[in-house]
């Protein structure tokens, strides 16, 4: 499979591009998920014109709107640069399929940024860097998150996931989109979507069981929205024990009572906390597989991500 481009924040891959002439190399980002993906890197900072190193910028809130300027040197603001770096990004990598940025970043921040007042009071409400926002404007379904919260399993889990379930759409369907097409997208990752979002289940299904006489761009266009916000919600233990249950029914007619009794105490175990996801799923793919069903063998559930990234043998999800 071809590598996924993924934009990142250039000091993310040791890249000595920060405002102290320093970076913040992410090991997890060049040692181990470079296997998989493309990096698009980026420093607006550096892309604007500001020097390596160079000093220190904030999020300043000005009556209704929030500016970028300099600390030591409040006259300088460099919102608007950073706004138009966004708009030349998107326009040069329109094709990436996830973005992973600097935490803490007032250009590149994504969650919780500290937003100042002119006096230089922190304010109530946190923000968004400059660059980080508008590029989320222009690119609203991309799949986005910090590399400090890439520490958490369970968020490196969920970005993952959509991070391929992406570009899986944008290969397979996006360019010449077919009601088939869609269906059989879908159908491969209806077990998923369980998993994360019961709601969006049954109400993606009935979207696409009507799609005659509906124009199939906006058809497919409007998918892609409810598929990616479905697997925007984290998949629970009790999502999990969903599709796992849903799935079990496959096997009723076939498990003798001890197969059966085996796979219901490691499901009941997995439930409870007690072991991690992939235990009970290892042993339900052994025995599905043997049914030798297409549409089962299928199913991204599975698999989210690469087997080898191994994020299922730590995942402890909430219940």
């Amino acid at each position: 499979m071809s590598k996924i481009p993924l934009g990142v924040s250039q000091c993310l891959l040791g890249e000595q591009v920060r405002f102290d002439g320093g970076h913040k190399h992410n090991r997890y980002l060049t040692d181990v998920l470079s296997d998989y993906v493309e990096f698009r890197p980026v420093c607006p900072e550096v892309a604007i014109g500001l020097g390596i190193p160079r000093k220190p910028i904030r999020l300043v809130m000005m009556g209704d709107e929030t500016r970028v300027r300099g600390i030591d040197n409040p006259e300088l603001d460099v919102t608007d640069a950073l706004v138009e770096q966004a708009e030349l990004a998107v326009a040069a990598m329109p094709d990436i399929c996830g973005y992973v940025f600097m935490q803490k970043s007032p250009s590149c921040g994504v969650f919780g940024m500290k937003r100042y007042r002119t006096n230089g009071y922190t304010a109530d409400h946190r923000g968004r860097g400059a660059y980080a926002q508008r590029l989320m404007e222009l690119m609203p379904l991309l799949p986005v998150e910090e590399a400090g919260r890439l520490n958490d399993t369970g968020l490196r889990d969920n970005f993952l996931a959509r991070v391929f379930a992406y570009h899986d759409f944008k290969t397979n369907v996006a360019s010449a989109p077919t009601a088939k097409k869609l269906i059989e997208f879908y159908s491969r990752y209806k077990y998923q979507v369980m998993a994360h979002h019961v709601p969006s289940y049954f109400s993606i299904g009935r979207y696409l069981s009507n799609l005659s006489g509906r124009d199939i761009q906006e058809s497919s266009d409007e998918f892609f929205r409810l598929f990616m916000a479905a697997l925007s919600h984290h998949a629970t233990r009790k999502g999990n024990t969903n599709a796992i249950m849903h799935l079990r029914g496959y096997l009723k007619e076939y498990l003798n009572t001890q197969d059966k009794q085996e796979l219901s105490q490691l499901i009941d175990s997995y439930k409870a906390g007690m072991v991690p996801l992939v235990v009970p799923l290892t042993l339900l793919k052994h025995h599905l597989l043997k049914l030798d069903n297409p549409y089962l063998k299928a199913q991204t559930f599975w698999a989210p991500h690469p087997e080898r990234l191994g994020i299922r043998n730590h995942i402890v999800e909430s219940a």
